[in-house]
């Protein structure tokens, strides 16, 4: 079993900037790709930013330019730093990873919890 434990949100003045990262734990074979995806109130879920483990990296859309995905391989950690926040950025952020638990074992993807990040006009 594999835990992801999120920290870094909170509340932030728009144009201001957090940094959230994302540590995983656990029994860990291999950690191969990692995202952070955000759910707003009354939306679906969406992919943020992804990184593969080569630090392959892929963003929506509305964050280019403003976020930075990066991941630590040894610490099993990927981080989140976004900039020039705005207030259509406020939502719950969830850290994803996809495991493998052995060589021939599938991959399954794990969750964190979630962080609050809210953004100010």
């Amino acid at each position: 079993q594999v835990q992801l434990v999120e920290s870094g949100g909170g509340l932030v003045q728009a144009g201001g900037s957090l940094r959230l990262s994302c540590a995983a734990s656990g029994r860990i074979f291999i950690i191969y790709a990692m995202g952070w995806y955000r759910q707003a109130p009354g939306k679906q879920r969406e992919l943020v930013a992804s990184i593969t483990r080569g630090s392959i990296t892929n963003y929506t859309d509305s964050v280019k330019g403003r976020f930075t995905i990066s991941r630590d391989n040894a610490k099993n950690t990927v981080y989140l730093q976004m900039n020039s926040l705005k207030p259509e950025d406020t939502a719950v952020y969830y850290c994803n990873a996809d495991h493998r638990g052995s060589v021939t074992a599938n991959l399954v993807a794990y969750w964190g919890q979630g962080t609050q990040v809210t953004v100010s006009s």
